[in-house]
């Protein structure tokens, strides 16, 4: 096929499909028509059309349906070719050495995490991680929802592709948006990093994780690297832009990169140069760390001295209590700094830093203001044996070697009022008039010590009324406001409530498998494991939670007060009463897993995350699939099903 035509076929492909899923969830979600019937087939069937003859459908394809997947555990598997790192310099004339007389690719050196994806008879088969560079962990389940990568691409032979998966600027400000105070993830590749290792690919999905690739193993002799991205581009995927150079204009194009740094959607941490010639690489070898073909090229960091004039803490919702330093103004990469975190009490104690010190400060990657070093080292600066905010004693923890801040006062002003302003939070109890300037007012007055005094705020109308900025108008609306809050679903109330780790995805999640308040705060460590997406640490917060009695006088006072909406349990005698089933593989009736595990736990049964010798059925479409879990179930004589087979049950 023509790779011009070719390239016009996929920028229509993509098109069509950010048109045709816009006017499907406009009519699934909001009950609204963004185009007529007519046109939503006319241009259904013109995609369809290109994927047949382009041989190529893309990730958000309405034609393929996205079946999330379920892992016990990610496998370890070795890599066919060593993935090695890349020897780095931050120096203009080695690279220029580096080119020397050799045609050259520069393109971004992207921050995430680094995918080798496997494609077998045109259909991805295999995702690894980078892991050590000799083995890599298997996240095929996790790619498959990747939000722009191929699921099925034209050539049918086996192919190799390495890329980035990272996570956009914009996408990683929204999760933090949706996370507790103290639970936002530091920088999109950690975010990213943990993303693509999720058991539940779900969680993966929401994340709307990128994919660029950048090198190509098989699909057709090429010996220019410029000719396999190409290549690429032509199979579907999205790579990161590039320019051709040599030597002579290697300073020029760094230059021109550097300065698109402001305007781009995603991290990156430096450039990516190398020869463009495959037959030359080849001939270079590599060490046993890096290829001599490729070099990583790191912005020299703009660095600037200032006096440290103050270290401010900021007390936490979670009692975690924040460092951060403030110094006399200095310009870095075109803007003025003013401040940069600190972290925590090992940075500190590193950087044996004091008022009054000259430090030297710069922007990682050119974005985020931080402390490089401290010049003067006077080590004077007191870590505060009292709380900002509260004045309470402070606690000095150290986990696993480093060293954090604590208040450990429940009723801290600070914690109270950021936990009761999540509370009124809108994916919590969803209560409008209550700002966190009003709640600060509220706390101050005496009126708020819990969220259980929220809905006793009706017994202070005088003095309410009375306050600046408020009247009998707003005091009615307010009260509106709570009393129809008093009817909150369940998973709402556990997102309100603040438990660590504990956002608005898990809170669904635990009101999905335990159906009652009551069944959560009796759950098990084993039995919270269970949940899709948790782990050790997640179910240790929740027990913890529920295990501390101060929390349960609150639950017991505020119980009465609520109308909480639980999902519908199974009856006693439900078809399904003491069967337990385990869901593998893509479905094809149900929208995901989610889906059918709750029609299971609705008629009585349960859903385990592996197969055991209690396992009543394996569900898998693929019987004949050599998978660990149908191995395991042939093992114990576990019932394989279909969902077909499934549904005459």
């Amino acid at each position: 096929m023509n790779t011009d035509n070719n390239s016009e076929a996929l920028a229509r492909m993509k098109e069509l499909i950010s048109i045709l899923n816009a006017a499907g969830e406009a009519y699934y979600a909001r009950d609204t028509q963004a185009v007529t019937d007519y046109q939503y087939d006319k241009l259904a069937d013109e995609l369809a059309a290109l994927e047949a003859r382009t041989g190529v459908i893309l990730a958000g394809s309405p034609s393929i349906s996205v079946g999330y997947g379920v892992m016990d555990a990610l496998e370890k598997v070795a890599h066919e070719q060593p993935l090695l790192s890349l020897d780095k310099t931050k120096d203009i004339d080695k690279l220029r050495a580096f080119i020397s007389e050799h045609k050259c690719l520069i393109s971004w050196k992207l921050d995430g995490l680094t995918v080798v994806v496997n494609y077998a008879d045109g259909r991805l088969i295999q995702a690894l991680t980078r892991g050590n560079g000799v083995v890599g962990e298997d996240i095929t389940h996790n790619a498959l929802v990747f939000k722009n990568i191929p699921r099925k691409i034209s050539y049918t032979g086996p192919i190799s592709v390495r890329g980035e998966a990272i996570i956009t600027f914009a996408d990683f400000e929204r999760i933090n948006r949706e996370q507790e105070e103290g639970g936002e993830y530091k920088n999109p590749r950690n975010l990213t990093s943990g993303t693509v290792r999720q058991l539940n690919s779900e969680i993966a999905a929401k994340r709307s994780v990128m994919y660029y690739a950048f090198s190509l193993t098989g699909g057709g002799e090429t010996d220019s690297k410029e000719e396999q991205l190409k290549r690429l581009e032509s199979l579907g995927f999205d790579i990161a832009p590039y320019v051709v150079v040599y030597a002579d204009g290697a300073e020029a194009a760094v230059e021109n990169f550097k300065s698109a740094i402001p305007t781009l959607p995603y991290a990156t941490d430096g450039l990516v140069v190398t020869y463009d010639s495959i037959s030359h690489s080849r001939s270079l070898g590599q060490t046993s760390k890096f290829p001599h073909d490729s070099l990583a090229f790191k912005w020299a960091d703009e660095t600037a001295e200032t006096t440290l004039a103050e270290v401010v803490w900021n007390t936490s919702r979670t009692g975690l209590i924040n460092p951060v330093a403030v110094f006399e103004p200095v310009e870095l990469e075109g803007s003025t700094v003013r401040q940069a975190s600190l972290h925590n009490i090992s940075i500190i104690e590193g950087l044996e830093l004091g008022v009054g010190d000259v430090i030297t400060v710069y922007k990682a990657n050119m974005i985020i203001p931080q402390v490089a070093d401290n010049l003067t080292r006077s080590g004077s600066l007191e870590i505060p044996s009292h709380c900002p905010v509260c004045g309470a004693g402070t606690e000095l923890l150290d986990e696993h070697g480093v060293k954090t801040l604590f208040c450990p006062n429940p009723n801290c002003r600070a914690q109270l009022v950021r936990a009761l302003s999540h509370y009124v939070s809108r994916d919590a109890a969803n209560i409008e008039g209550l700002s966190e300037a009003t709640i600060e007012k509220f706390v101050e007055a005496g009126f708020l010590k819990s969220y259980e005094d929220i809905y006793r705020l009706v017994g202070f109308e005088s003095e309410i009324v009375a306050m600046e900025g408020f009247g009998e108008k707003s005091f009615t609306k307010l009260i509106a406001a709570i009393e129809k809050s008093k009817t909150i679903g369940l998973a709402s109330f556990i997102n309100a409530l603040g438990i660590p780790q504990i956002g608005t995805e898990n809170a669904k999640q635990l009101a999905a498998r335990f159906g009652s308040l009551e069944r959560i705060a009796a759950a098990t460590p084993e039995e919270l494991i269970e949940v899709p997406g948790f782990g050790e640490k997640i179910a240790a917060s929740v027990t913890g939670y529920f295990a501390n009695p101060a929390n349960i006088a609150l639950l017991d006072e505020a119980a009465p007060l609520l109308t909480l909406v639980t999902p519908t349990l199974p009856q006693a005698d439900a078809k399904f009463s003491g069967m337990i089933f385990v869901i593998t593989g893509d479905l094809e009736r149900y929208a995901n897993r989610k889906q059918l595990q709750s029609h299971i736990e609705q008629q009585g049964g349960k859903v385990a995350s592996s197969v055991g010798k209690q396992t009543t059925y394996l569900i898998n479409n693929d019987k004949a699939s050599a998978s660990s879990k149908n191995k395991k179930a042939q093992e114990l004589g576990v019932n394989i099903i279909t969902e077909a087979e499934f549904e005459t049950l």
